[in-house]
């Protein structure tokens, strides 16, 4: 997906100012962002049509159910009348998919969450803001999220930005994250691994997460 954002950008980027490496730090948690079905379903207004997403994510998941790693959900509801969505239920009017009853709300069957698992309901783009996932995170001694999930340039990028504010080291799964188009997933990507996380795909953060 590099290839997607201009070398004279990537250069630019490359000059020693941006790009730092955070690392795993000492306990991880897994973070599944929003795999509703409203991102799955060609009769949704939020169709991504990105099922190549689903296997990695998958893998992502069992891999870190196999390593006892606290995994959360988050998921996305409504009222009926949308009031507590505020402004950006206004801004994207599709959002009303995930009023409640919508089953377009639901998590997609291949990756739903155990009994075991939380589930953190938000209203807004980030997974931590005006939720417990921050909390959770940290009374489990947590300082490193792996983030997957949809889309990469809205909930995602939203997540990532604020795990690094909350005091997580945020590392998003690129090939378990999927965006309606690939110029903003590539373009999002690239800003997060400059700035705000590490970027890796799924090899990549099993491989350093061996031991």
């Amino acid at each position: 997906m590099t290839d997607i954002v201009p070398s004279s950008v990537q250069a630019n980027y490359a000059n020693g100012a941006f790009g730092g490496k955070l690392g795993f730090g000492t306990r991880q948690a897994l973070v599944m962002v929003d795999f509703a079905r409203a991102y799955f379903d060609s009769a949704s207004p939020l169709f991504a049509n990105r099922p190549e997403v689903i296997a990695p994510a998958r893998s992502l998941l069992l891999w870190a159910r196999a390593r006892k790693m606290l995994v959360c959900h988050t998921r996305v509801e409504y009222r009926p009348d949308g009031i507590d969505g505020g402004v950006f239920f206004r801004k994207v009017p599709a959002l009303k998919v995930f009023c409640a009853g919508n089953p377009l709300g639901d998590v997609i069957p291949e990756l739903a969450p155990t009994d075991s698992e939380p589930v953190v309901t938000k209203q807004y783009a980030s997974a931590f803001f005006a939720t417990s996932l921050a909390s959770t995170l940290h009374a489990q001694g947590v300082d490193c999220v792996l983030l997957a999930g949809m889309s990469t340039s809205g909930c995602v990028r939203a997540s990532g930005v604020d795990a690094m504010q909350f005091g997580f080291i945020p590392v998003v799964v690129s090939d378990a994250c999927g965006d309606r188009h690939p110029e903003p997933h590539a373009a999002n990507l690239f800003d997060l691994n400059a700035k705000y996380a590490d970027v890796m795909t799924l090899a990549q953060v099993q491989s350093g997460i061996a031991s």
